[in-house]
């Protein structure tokens, strides 16, 4: 399933089966969208019940997405869960007052592992979890029920016109990235936002960003630092991803870009390189 295989990796755990397969296996929420009219008003409280039904799924038609041309879409969606696990290090945006703009704050980001529903191909009905510093201006213009836009960026390279061998050409550059879109909710309990800390330390320090610390003689520590920590938890509506990896390039030119990210020196080229190899 998406949703457990992402999960899975936030716990630590390396799931053996193939992604795409999972993909296939997966009926999970509908792919609609919430619909226009049941965006909750930034700033007002709502009760549970009234917050549950603004984050379910439906229509929403003239809201913002990213604009994807059809060729550089994902293969299945497993690559959009692939993508934000490996690139957790997200850029959390939220509209602001006309005087002072979007807001914008790069932050760790992981699925709830307490979220128990399936995801769907789109990603709607996904919970993610995140934190920043409660001293950034972007916590206090944060609104349960508002609108938040999380963009992740997996690998990237620039790609010189010299790779393809042939003239006239022009440079571009191979990127990928999945923007996702949910309702964001405040947690305002110290004993959830604890919970939070915790959750996103084990998810790095079990995977293969950390190297296993135990935080158990630290949580005395965690409880100091807490009052300046917010927590929030975000319900997907919807994601795109866009995988530009060179395939508007006859495969003969395809095949030597692959090639030069394949010996390159850098990672990210490499990991883009491994990415090119998975294209149908």
């Amino acid at each position: 399933m998406i949703r457990e295989t992402f999960v899975q990796y936030c716990a630590g755990e390396r799931p053996g089966a193939n992604l795409k397969t999972l993909t296939k296996q997966s009926s999970g929420f509908s792919a609609n969208r919430m619909p226009k009219a049941a965006v909750p008003v930034t700033g007002q409280q709502y009760s549970p019940s009234e917050f549950h039904a603004f984050t379910q799924p439906a229509d929403r038609k003239g809201e913002f997405r990213m604009f994807v041309p059809s060729n550089y879409r994902e293969p299945d969606s497993s690559w959009m869960t692939d993508l934000m696990r490996d690139n957790p290090l997200a850029l959390a945006v939220t509209n602001g007052p006309v005087e002072d703009g979007p807001f914008a704050t790069h932050l760790p980001v992981i699925a709830d592992p307490l979220a128990n529903e399936e995801w769907a191909p789109d990603l709607s009905g996904a919970r993610l979890l995140g934190h920043m510093n409660k001293a950034n201006p972007h916590w206090a213009a944060i609104k349960t029920g508002g609108i938040v836009l999380l963009t992740f960026t997996g690998p990237h390279s620039y790609v010189s016109p010299t790779v393809y061998e042939k003239s006239p050409a022009a440079p571009t550059w191979d990127f990928t990235s999945v923007h996702v879109r949910g309702v964001v909710e405040k947690i305002e309990s110290s004993e959830e936002t604890m919970d939070v800390v915790q959750s996103t330390v084990r998810a790095f320090e079990e995977a293969k960003f950390g190297t296993g610390w135990d935080m158990t003689d630290s949580i005395g520590y965690f409880h100091q630092l807490l009052p300046g920590v917010g927590a929030f938890r975000i319900t997907v509506t919807g994601a795109e991803g866009m995988f530009k990896l060179s395939q508007e390039q006859p495969a003969d030119v395809r095949g030597r870009v692959l090639d030069s990210f394949t010996h390159s020196g850098c990672t990210r080229q490499r990991d883009a390189a491994d990415l090119m190899r998975q294209l149908p």
